[in-house]
């Protein structure tokens, strides 16, 4: 009989286990999920299951589907299939940002047009004083 107490109380046990490490923390997540693909909205910058980056174009609840914005290129997905989603930032922020490289490289990019033309300068004018003299030389 101490025997059977034992094998019940570890089936129990092991029950409980699973319960605790397995299966609550997947519903958990499972929840976290669906709270955060209810509040999906257009303009979301999401990431799918498969790796695919993109903005939201269009949440359709009734279908469960979501068309996603790829560089131009809309594709359609389950809702399920979005794993991430990173909140629209506003337009000016992102621009500043990528404007900012550009005119650091552009004004480099000036600076060194400018040494060029100044090293340039005296090979040019030492150039066109050497087509002057055989021109003298000629008329002499």
């Amino acid at each position: 009989m101490n025997a059977n107490m034992s094998s019940i109380i570890l089936i129990v046990l092991m029950i409980a286990f699973m319960y605790f490490f397995m299966i609550r923390p997947q519903q958990r997540q499972r929840k976290e999920h669906q709270a955060m693909v209810n509040q999906l909205k257009p303009g979301d910058a999401v990431v799918t299951i498969g790796r695919l980056h993109g903005m939201v174009h269009e949440v359709n609840t009734a279908e469960q589907t979501v068309t996603i914005d790829c560089e131009g290129i809309y594709l359609t997905f389950d809702l399920s299939a979005v794993a991430k989603v990173n909140r629209a930032t506003p337009a000016p922020a992102a621009a500043t940002t990528v404007t900012e490289a550009p005119v650091e490289s552009a004004s480099a990019n000036k600076e060194a047009a400018a040494q060029a033309e100044e090293e340039q300068a005296p090979t040019s004018a030492a150039t066109d004083a050497d087509d002057e003299k055989p021109a003298e030389q000629a008329e002499k």
